[in-house]
């Protein structure tokens, strides 16, 4: 039994039916999930392949590729929380798909810009018609999964970003190189962006049949295992969450805030990354006398992304197991701030790629304890405008990362500059993620307290 605000008494699922439920549900839901992360992200990025030859065929400057691969991020601004209300409100099924739908129609038409306005046009509507996919799947995984599980169930939701770049990047590149001609195309990076597109659109439209909203609704759960997981869920939110608030009480939590804070530092080193470390490795040619083809860039692109699929799985488990979260925020954060700090200080290209993987490593660990932290104090539509605010106030670090990378490159003639910016960005993450750490232990290990069934719910 867990006792919750006011002292109403709650009592959770069986704790064997319960493991039973989130088995099932790991097994059906996350690679579905998982795939369509894969394809939104290869959808957001790969605007950094595409750079290598675009820029110069439709003649856009290093700052101006920035703002266009920026702009991206202020219609997902606007449009992130009332898009996850409206989830919570609907239900995950027709909203995801039709993100899905919408922003693979956008994605393909990528392949008609022509200059700077059209390409602006065109990365704004992708954030409008993406906006709400990610924190409304990181809502839906709160549907489904106990919280001594979630920082787990993250990071293999989240493994989809850096598989995007070890799948992403040889495939894009190959496109690019081999697609001059290919239906009529004029240059590869055109093909690349319309055949990148069309498997989100198939895929949004198989959400419909396959994303159930809720577990009594799904099929391959009996109603015993979907009870057990639904009352599992609730008496926790029930015993950790100090009462339901709503949206504007949500919006206006200075922890809520906080975290946004946290989140816009740790995400401006994942976009700096994504967007910029194809031409850095590109500028090998000038630092070293080292050169790749398209093809190689892609391969090299996804050595840190690998590395840090594993070191992240591995640090989520941990956060689990010792059910503390805001430390495991931090010290990533401190780590990938050093070592993007030094990285094109280094004498050899392999020691810049040492340094750029220690970053990576810290950006892709700290993210799923990281989102742990709003659900110790949010649930209900107050959970769905939080996590909203949260991930679109630190998604406009993919605006301000890129521009700010890009002008300070045309302004040095090099990516110093920048690259010290983003360490700054992720050592602030890391000091304000501290200050939750005194709070966030306790009710995160709490069910590993209770008992031996209550652990292993």
């Amino acid at each position: 039994m867990a006792v919750g605000s006011g002292d109403v008494v709650r009592p959770s699922g069986d704790p064997v039916l319960t493991r039973a439920a989130v088995r099932a549900a790991t097994l059906r839901l996350l690679p579905l999930l998982g795939l369509a992360y894969l394809l939104n992200y290869i959808d957001r990025v790969n605007v950094g392949f595409a750079a290598l030859t675009m820029n110069a065929d439709i003649g856009l400057s290093a700052a101006a590729y920035g703002l266009g691969a920026g702009l991206f991020f202020i219609g997902y601004f606007f449009f992130e929380v009332p898009s996850n209300i409206i989830l919570h409100k609907v239900g995950a099924r027709i909203w995801i798909a039709r993100i899905m739908v919408s922003w693979g129609i956008v994605a393909s038409a990528t392949a008609f810009v022509q200059g700077e306005i059209s390409f602006y046009v065109v990365r704004v509507l992708l954030g409008i018609a993406e906006a709400g996919f990610f924190p409304g799947i990181i809502l839906y995984l709160t549907y489904w999964f106990p919280r001594v599980d979630r920082a787990r169930i993250v990071a293999l939701f989240f493994l989809a970003v850096p598989l995007s770049s070890v799948i992403g990047g040889p495939v894009s590149t190959l496109l690019i190189q081999n697609g001059d001609g290919v239906l009529g195309f004029d240059a590869g990076w055109r093909l690349m962006f319309f055949v990148e597109g069309i498997p989100t659109i198939l895929l949004g439209i198989a959400v419909l049949f396959l994303m159930p909203d809720r577990p009594h609704r799904a099929k391959w759960l009996s109603r015993e295992q979907a009870s057990a997981l639904e009352d599992t869920i609730a008496a926790e939110d029930a015993a950790e969450v100090p009462g339901e608030v709503g949206v504007r009480q949500a919006l206006a939590n200075p922890k809520v805030i906080a975290l946004s804070v946290v989140y816009f530092g740790v995400v401006f080193g994942l976009y700096v990354l994504a967007f910029f470390l194809p031409t850095i490795i590109k500028g090998f040619q000038q630092q070293f006398g080292t050169s790749f083809s398209l093809v190689q860039t892609g391969l090299v692109t996804a050595i840190p992304y690998a590395i840090a699929s594993i070191t992240m799985v591995l640090w989520a488990r941990h956060s689990d197991r010792t059910g503390e979260r805001a430390l495991h925020v931090a010290l990533p954060a401190f780590v990938g701030a050093v070592g993007i700090a030094v990285a094109l200080y280094m004498s050899s290209p392999l020691l810049v790629m040492v340094c750029v993987t220690i970053c990576a490593v810290g950006v892709f660990a700290a993210i799923p304890p990281f989102w742990s932290l709003p659900n110790a104090f949010l649930s209900g539509v107050g959970a769905a405008a939080g996590i909203g605010l949260i991930n679109s106030f630190g998604n406009l670090s993919g605006f301000v990362g890129p521009f700010v990378t890009g002008w300070l490159q045309d302004l040095t003639g090099n990516a110093k500059a920048g690259l010290w910016v983003v360490a700054a960005m992720m050592v602030m993450s890391g000091l304000i993620a501290l200050r939750f750490r005194g709070a966030t232990r306790a009710g995160a290990a709490q069910p590993e307290r209770e008992g031996p069934a209550a652990g292993r719910r």
